[in-house]
């Protein structure tokens, strides 16, 4: 998996405050946005993170470029509505001489299910490029791929999506390729938003932890900062 960092709001933290200053101030944003003193700028945030004010989060996005990812997780990713999405077509990427997939550690462990799930890649790679073969266009092809098929997708949250992202998708009850995602977004995200993703991550990072009796009952890791 290589996830990448593309681009971001210039100084996320000082937009955001901004917007929210707007609200009560009688200048206009872009002498908010000039004149602010950091402590000011947390000042406000620290006022918006306690009171659940989070329709300022939304002037602030990143984009992400996300590599050697199966089908399963960008099924799952896309869930997330408030995003923009735009991943590798298999419509118009032909693959040849095999398709790349993703196999799960637990598969990896066994032999016996290594060989059945590579036999399975194999047999749909050549029914793939047999169907090619017969001038089947590759949108039909496509049908045999399976969700282990290796996928590209470039995606953009604001920060209010992306905390609900971090909440859902962080904690250890998440599938284990969305989850190692996830924890790597926040990774890239926190440096330039130090305040606003302190807390980031599953509930229990800032609270209990929502789940009942589906919880995994494990305390999660506190970050070092």
């Amino acid at each position: 998996m290589q996830v990448e960092l593309l681009y971001h709001t210039p100084d996320p933290e000082r937009a955001i405050a901004t917007a929210a200053r707007l609200c009560y101030a009688p200048v206009g944003a872009a002498e908010l946005m000039e004149t602010m003193s950091e402590d000011r700028v947390r000042s406000v945030l620290s006022t918006i993170m306690a009171s659940g004010h989070f329709s300022t989060l939304e002037h602030a996005s990143y984009t992400f470029a996300i590599d050697g990812v199966s089908r399963v997780l960008t099924h799952q990713l896309v869930r997330h509505r408030l995003a923009s999405f735009n991943q590798q077509s298999q419509r118009y990427v032909k693959f040849k001489d095999g398709f790349p997939f993703i196999t799960p550690e637990t598969i990896q462990a066994s032999a016996e299910a290594q060989e059945a799930f590579d036999g399975l890649m194999d047999h749909a790679a050549r029914v793939y490029e047999e169907l090619l073969g017969m001038d089947i266009p590759a949108e039909d092809a496509r049908f045999v791929l399976p969700n282990a098929t290796e996928t590209k997708i470039v995606t953009t949250m604001n920060v209010r999506e992306l905390l609900h992202f971090f909440e859902q998708r962080c904690c250890h009850r998440a599938q284990w390729e969305i989850q190692e995602l996830s924890q790597r977004m926040l990774e890239l995200v926190r440096p330039t938003a130090p305040f606003i993703f302190l807390d980031a991550g599953a509930p229990c990072v800032h609270g209990t932890c929502p789940e009942g009796k589906m919880t995994c009952g494990d305390p999660f890791p506190k970050v070092i900062r």
